[in-house]
């Protein structure tokens, strides 16, 4: 793992990242002591987490929403 120096880190941030963000993780040293160790985030997989109300506020579910189209959905089994 690649050792880089706090000045260097900032003078090169968005290469490093984007290194980091293909595997490669690296550490970050302030007077040749390490401070931080970088690496990419695993994204959780698609459809793995649920996020729950994160469009509360934003949508308004009518009352009568399951209720909807009944007397036309009823109509198509009456006949």
């Amino acid at each position: 793992m690649d050792i880089i120096n706090m000045h260097d880190a900032k003078t090169r941030l968005s290469q490093l990242v984007d290194k980091a963000a293909k595997g490669e993780p690296f550490i970050i040293a302030r007077a040749g002591k390490p401070v931080a160790r970088v690496s990419a985030i695993e994204a959780p997989e698609p459809g793995a987490a649920r996020r729950l109300g994160f469009l509360k506020g934003q949508i308004q579910v009518p009352d009568d929403f399951d209720r909807l189209g009944e007397d036309s959905i009823a109509d198509l089994f009456e006949g």
